[in-house]
């Protein structure tokens, strides 16, 4: 019986009379236990050969060079434990760098900033990671060739190649680098485990695997024997795909960076990213999927008007989605495959532990309470299926419904989905693809409450556990080193704790709040702007790194104080948006939630 099969036949039960309901049960035990026969159990696979899957994990010398470079610009990201372990060494390693060197290095990012005053640390560092893998190996590190095909982004930050060549030149990384690559092969391996499971999930989920070669016919001219007849003939070529996954120190904490060149994939994470719950599956999701995109392109391009009317709606709320029609697809079907998969493996658990306790239930009430709380959990994971497949509709993903219902179709068939691709294609209906949002809107509604709702768990009063206690305790020590204005000695004693409490929301708002408590009092504008930037990284990493147990009152005053910031930079689209996150928390802090109240006020005045 296929889950669908399943979930109508629970809801049938549930809606039975009590005198149906103990035969009903018994069908339904033999059902799940059918069901759960067919899934593989982890102890029993053997460890994923990644290779044969076209995946590699392993660090690539030219962003090692690169982000070093960065790290002498004055870009200060938030990184790692171990990420700051490793800058420290790399600016013991390389100091003194030529000042002239540096002064350059910094004047050519302080110029990139003043063009993009509203991008954060986090996205100018990713532009420069797109150049890095536009130069040629180390040592030459030589720029490609400029041409109209090369992107706008990339060809801005072009100009900042001869600083990395001179880097690598002048600076002692030459020297050092093979020593700081066998520290990333480490992180590299620590990977491996959450990239089998990604790999894993993914592929048994789809029934696939991806081409790792693929073969291209073309069209080439030659001459005759006596060199006066022009003759056609088709050639066939073939080419290895690649999915690099790329460990990086000196990225920032909780940024994953994914580019496409030609046939090769890079996905660039910072350490101790776990793969398998992480952006890295929509990136491995389009090394999958983009050969049958390619396969089916005259298919695809049959509906060029209609995908790019859906696009240009989109655009006009945010002119930054990209209007290439094959890129909404591949977006589109990586984020159906990314939000059903977790939906079909979630209900598949609870499938099985309905099971367990259906086994032991002794009385028909007992019965129909695990029946009905095991369909509650069915409908709570359709609802966040439609707020993730929404969300990736508001980015771009135009077709990302179309593609869910789709695979919900084919996904416990055991077809492989590549040999569906080609239906799933010609079989959709834009006028329904138009009006996803809206029917979809409710469900949506529900899943942002139940998000609400686990964040608002956190509630003061909580008995805290001895660990919990003891970073409390710590904190408190920070707020009397801000009393005696011993902000350099807090900001050193928070990323020492940093160490035992990695990526914990509460030590990086304390951060930046030391930071920016540090910035008021300092007269130097170089000096000051440099603090609030950093203040501002910090704030940024609290809210991003927050989870459901996070205290609501701390996440608003970050996106306050982080508005503020913004706010003092002329960032007014940053900042307002930022004022509009505090607001949706409610008014769990008033003189937050009232101060981001009036920031909107004062800033939708504003050009």
């Amino acid at each position: 019986m296929r889950p669908w099969q399943v979930s109508r036949f629970l809801l049938e039960l549930s809606q039975k009379s009590v005198g149906i309901i103990i035969p009903s049960l018994f069908l339904l035990l033999l059902c799940i236990i059918s069901y759960s026969q067919t899934s593989v159990k982890r102890s029993e696979q053997q460890p994923l050969d990644l290779a044969k899957y076209g995946v590699r994990i392993e660090p690539d010398r030219r962003l090692i060079v690169l982000m070093a470079c960065l790290e002498f610009s004055g870009l200060e990201n938030n990184l790692t434990p171990q990420g700051e372990n490793f800058r420290k060494r790399i600016r013991e390693d390389l100091s003194p760098l030529n000042p002239e060197l540096k002064q350059k290095i910094q004047i050519f990012i302080s110029g990139y900033k003043r063009r993009h005053p509203d991008q954060t640390p986090e996205q100018i560092t990713a532009s420069f990671i797109s150049l890095a893998y536009a130069l040629s190996p180390v040592p030459e590190l030589q720029d490609p060739q400029r041409t109209v095909d090369l992107p706008a982004d990339l060809l801005e930050v072009l100009d900042f190649s001869p600083l990395v060549r001179e880097f690598y030149r002048r600076s002692a990384i030459a020297a050092k680098l093979e020593e700081y690559y066998k520290i990333y092969q480490q992180e590299s391996d620590k990977m491996r485990p959450s990239a089998s499971v990604m790999v894993r999930d993914l592929l048994e989920y789809l029934n696939t695997r991806p081409q790792t070669n693929f073969i291209e016919k073309i069209k080439v001219e030659t001459k005759d024997a006596k060199g006066k007849t022009t003759l056609q003939k088709i050639e066939t070529r073939e080419r290895e795909r690649r999915f690099f996954i790329v460990p990086e120190l000196l990225a920032p904490v909780g940024t994953i960076n994914f580019r496409n060149i030609g046939d090769d994939y890079y996905v660039i994470v910072p350490p101790d990213t776990n793969l398998s719950l992480s952006e890295a599956r929509r990136a491995f999701l389009r090394f999958v999927f983009d050969p049958l995109i390619f396969q089916n392109s005259k298919d695809i391009n049959g509906f060029r008007e209609q995908i790019k009317g859906l696009l240009d709606e989109r655009r006009k709320i945010n002119p930054e989605i990209s209007a290439d029609i094959f890129l909404a697809v591949s977006r589109s079907i990586a984020a159906a495959a990314d939000a059903r998969q977790i939906e079909f493996s979630k209900a598949k658990i609870a499938t099985l532990e309905a099971r367990k306790k259906l086994e032991q239930a002794k009385t028909d009430d007992e019965r129909r309470a695990i029946v009905a709380e095991l369909n509650k959990t069915k409908s709570e994971l359709a609802d966040e299926t439609a707020l993730l497949l929404s969300e990736a509709y508001e980015k771009g993903a135009v077709l990302a419904f179309h593609f869910a219902e789709q695979l919900k179709g084919v996904e416990d068939s055991g077809f492989d989905v590549s040999a569906a691709f080609r239906d799933m294609i010609l079989s959709i209906n834009f006028a329904r693809e138009r009006q996803r949002l809206t029917e979809t809107a409710e469900a949506r509604k529900r899943a942002l409450e139940r998000r609400e709702q686990k964040r608002a768990k956190q509630l003061p009063g909580r008995e805290l556990s001895p660990r919990e206690k003891a970073l409390a305790e710590k904190l408190l020590q920070v707020e009397e080193m801000i009393k005696r204005k011993e902000f350099e000695k807090a900001d050193e004693f928070l990323s020492n704790l940093m160490q035992d409490y990695p990526g914990d929301p509460r030590i990086f708002y304390a951060r930046g709040r030391v930071a920016s408590l540090y910035a008021e009092l300092t007269f130097d504008e170089v000096l000051r702007d440099e603090r609030l930037g950093k203040a501002a990284a910090n704030y940024r990493n609290a809210i991003l790194q927050a989870t459901s147990d996070t205290d609501p009152i701390l996440l608003q005053r970050a996106h306050v104080a982080l508005a503020r910031i913004l706010e003092f930079n002329d960032q007014i689209e940053a900042a307002l948006r930022e004022y509009e996150e505090a607001i949706k928390l409610g008014s769990v802090d008033e003189k937050a939630y009232n101060e981001a109240l009036a920031g909107k006020e004062r800033l939708q005045g504003k050009p």
